[in-house]
């Protein structure tokens, strides 16, 4: 297994503050399977604003959250090291508990289908041992070099 900290990430995924979603990756089965964890305090910016009075995380983040867990997944591959990874669509997310502050998301991430360019993911996120989230997405790999137009 191998497992990368927030420093590890941050040389894979060109996300930063505040919009790096994810704190720690563990890839299980390379190229197939990764657990990413994202640990939630008070202090997220989006609380503040988000329901004030009763802070939830906006779903659309936590499925982003996902998306990056994916991406560090297949970015951490040798043959992907000068890839970005970019979102094509989402499918078949569904919300079923609201997270929250103080609340650690796991993300379990599986890749259906890869075939160099684009792929398909799929996911759940729990807080404990309670579904909170899963989705389908597509993505596609390119170089850092080319913008999509």
């Amino acid at each position: 297994m191998k497992e990368l900290n927030i420093n590890a990430i941050q040389k894979v995924l060109p996300h930063r503050y505040p919009f790096l979603l994810v704190d720690k990756v563990m890839i299980y089965e390379e190229g197939k399977k990764a657990r990413g964890i994202k640990n939630l305090t008070a202090n997220e910016g989006f609380f503040s604003g988000h329901f004030p009075g009763n802070p939830v995380m906006p779903a659309v983040l936590a499925v982003e959250a996902m998306a990056q867990t994916s991406g560090v997944l297949m970015l951490s591959l040798e043959e992907n090291k000068n890839k970005i990874a970019y979102f094509l669509s989402i499918d078949s997310a569904k919300f079923r508990k609201p997270i929250i502050p103080g609340d650690q998301l796991r993300m379990e991430m599986e890749i259906l289908k890869y075939n160099g360019k684009i792929g398909k993911v799929k996911g759940e996120a729990f807080v404990g041992d309670e579904l909170t989230t899963e989705v389908e997405m597509l993505f596609m790999l390119l170089e850092k070099e080319k913008r999509l137009k």
